[in-house]
């Protein structure tokens, strides 16, 4: 592959996985605004988010199954196209019900493009061209989830949030017919040699389910608190316009230098060590959003992406180090406890709102810090041994 081809699959994997990720958190800003036009329950309206996370979440081993029997093209058209219809619906629905399972449809097909585009990468691609292509992929999911944020939260009040769901199917399907063309073809699919671990046995080893769990707590504090922000910022004392709490949303950018940072900062210090830093900075982000100070919140939204970016570089590292095959399966677990944990914290967290406010969220939030703790605590003792 020469300097232009490679380039220009940089340029469609970064496109791909940037759009797939657009459609995720596009209501995420405005749940305060859907809450008043459906009339419905804090905990409702958070399911329009949660639900995408559950579908990613059990679509994710399947897709990645799927993705080793066929050829990559033809699933990837079909997500694609999946994941536009499922926004369309959103566009036209007056039912929140039906705009729940639209999203739920959504998040079923994400992996499908975002799944499978990593698993072909890493079929088709030498391991040091590998390398630079998902270090776009990684940044694409960053981009990615910011721009669903600023896409849903800047549209309306100009327009409405319905034209979000337009533009964001505009794009996932342009993405989705350059990648159908541009994809190099990929090799005859072979079998692999030797025995690949099955799940339940990944699952029997503690020093995996451990990274597991931190990646679950990781996400659900992440998720929990980005998800009721807006309504945290849309009441007294702070009374913020819809636009204003979407321009919080830009310190997700953390996450574009964090997880280079991240890597270099456990290669130097160890993966138990920067797994506990960033635990701690998780806390300390967190409960700093209790102050009725916009500079507080801005603070310890920073430290909050600062923490969790962290966490996470150094769990996925620390997880494929400890590994001598089967990552792929391995490394399919790990997504699918991290967006589980998204999941459970949208769905505890809307309750806990709903009955304590925002306390309540900070102190669910705090109490799943054990998790990435307890992570990081075993991988600094087993770096001793």
């Amino acid at each position: 592959m020469g300097k232009y081809a490679h380039l220009r699959l940089q340029l469609v994997v970064f496109a791909l996985v940037a759009a797939s990720f657009t459609n995720v958190y596009i209501t995420q800003p405005v749940l305060p605004v859907l809450q008043a036009e459906f009339a419905a329950t804090t905990p409702q309206v958070s399911f329009t988010v949660a639900a995408v996370v559950l579908g990613i979440a059990l679509a994710n081993l399947p897709f990645g199954v799927l993705v080793d029997r066929l050829p990559i093209r033809p699933i990837i058209l079909t997500g694609g196209i999946m994941v536009a219809l499922g926004g369309l619906i959103c566009a036209i629905t007056d039912n929140l019900w039906i705009l729940i399972g639209a999203r739920f449809l959504q998040g079923l097909f994400i992996p499908a493009l975002t799944t499978c585009i990593a698993a072909y990468l890493a079929k088709t691609l030498p391991i040091e061209r590998l390398n630079v292509v998902m270090g776009a992929y990684v940044s694409a999911t960053v981009v990615g989830g910011l721009g669903g944020r600023l896409l849903g939260g800047w549209i309306h009040p100009p327009l409405h949030w319905r034209y979000a769901f337009v533009s964001a199917a505009t794009l996932i399907l342009a993405a989705t017919f350059l990648a159908f063309k541009q994809l190099p073809k990929q090799p005859k699919l072979t079998i692999p040699t030797g025995e690949q671990p099955r799940f339940t046995t990944l699952l029997r080893r503690w020093d995996l389910v451990r990274i597991y769990l931190a990646a679950a707590g990781g996400f659900f504090i992440f998720s929990s608190v980005f998800n009721f922000l807006p309504f945290r910022l849309s009441a007294a004392p702070f009374s913020f316009s819809t636009e204003l709490i979407t321009l919080l949303y830009l310190v997700y950018v953390m996450g574009i230098f964090m997880g280079p940072m991240s890597g270099r900062l456990s290669n130097r210090i160890g993966s138990g060590n920067t797994l506990i830093g960033g635990t701690l900075l998780l806390g300390a982000s967190v409960a700093l959003t209790l102050l009725p100070s916009i500079y507080a919140i801005i603070l310890g939204l920073l430290g909050l992406c600062t923490g969790f970016f962290a966490v996470h570089a150094a769990a996925v590292g620390s997880l494929n180090r400890r590994l001598t095959g089967g990552q792929g399966r391995a490394n399919a677990l790990y997504v699918l406890f991290y967006y589980v944990g998204g999941w459970i914290g949208i769905t505890s967290s809307g309750f806990a709102y709903t009955e304590w406010g925002w306390p309540g969220v900070v102190l669910t939030c705090l109490l799943l810090l054990i998790l990435p703790l307890m992570a990081g605590v075993g991988e600094r003792r087993d770096a001793r041994r």
